[in-house]
Parts: C-alpha cells; structure tokens; sequence
C-alpha cells in the first residue's frame, strides 16, 4: 500500500442523512431530546438540522420510508452516527437530560481516547454522543500508535463534572 492517496488530514465528515419512518418523531428525538435546532425543511418529507447555526449535520428523510420498519440489526448498513461534544462537561449534561427524561441507554463506554454514550434514535439507528480526550492524554502502545479499549464509563465520575 505504499505511495497511495492519502485524504488531506484536516478532511471532517461534514453530516450525516438518515431514512426515518416518522419525520416529526424523528425531530422530537434531534431537536427535542438531544438538542439540535431545526434549519429548513424540505417539504413534508426531509429536515435539516443542526448545531450553532450549520447549513446541517443531519438530514432526516422519509422519501424512500416513510412509515417503514426499522432496518434489520443483522444487516449491512449504519452500524451508527457519532455525535461529537465540545467537552466532558457537555456530555455530562446530556447524559442527566437523557436520564431526567428516562431515555434507554443501551451502552456507556470509555475508550481510552474518548468517552460515550450509546443509544437508538425512534427508528433503531445507532446514535452515540462523545468527547474526545485532549490527544496528549490517548493512550499510546509501545510504537506510539493509539490504543483504544473498551471499558465501563464511570458514569459518576462523568456525573462529577455538573458539580
């Protein structure tokens, strides 16, 4: 694999579009629980929404799904959307408003580099919220490369930065 293309270093994954089943539902998920503020919609069967103001980090369609079963969990497709937070503190306050309204989590994990909460939109696709740890503190293998992990959260400790 020598000499192949590499993508410029400072390329982002600029959004995600989702196909839902229900699109008010769905944006009573991204706007109401989780946060995002609604940009434009496209009709009555697209939304765009976003954070601070972007064009939009996620697109909600029901074009090819409006009213479908979720897709299959054993399936190809989106195993799920990572949801980047600024810091520890902002993660914190998201996981006390899932909690505060009884939303299912269905993993909490900490992975050395970052840490995360795991849970499904209304149609079953994955959607977990982060931080990312300062880069100095990832945890490195002896050559230096990243070593990530899965572990339990210490979800008190998260907790400890609302205090």
């Amino acid at each position: 694999m020598e000499n192949q293309y590499k993508i410029p270093a400072k390329t982002k994954i600029g959004h995600v579009h989702l196909k839902v089943s229900d699109l008010e539902r769905s944006l009573d998920f991204y706007c109401g629980l989780l946060g995002f503020e609604l940009i434009t919609t496209y009709g009555e069967q697209a939304a765009f929404i976003s954070a601070g103001g972007y064009h939009h980090h996620i697109g909600l369609n029901t074009w090819n799904s409006l009213g479908a079963p979720p897709a299959p969990k054993r399936s190809a497709g989106l195993f799920h959307t990572a949801i980047l937070f600024p810091t520890r503190k902002d993660l914190a306050v998201i996981f006390k408003r899932l909690m505060d309204e009884q939303y299912p989590l269905s993993g909490a994990s900490d992975h050395g580099v970052s840490e995360a909460l795991y849970l499904d939109d209304p149609d079953e696709n994955g959607v977990e919220l982060y931080w990312d740890r300062p880069e100095a503190q990832w945890p490195r293998k002896q050559d230096g490369s990243i070593e990530m992990f899965t572990r339990p959260l210490d979800i008190s400790n998260l907790l400890s930065e609302l205090d």
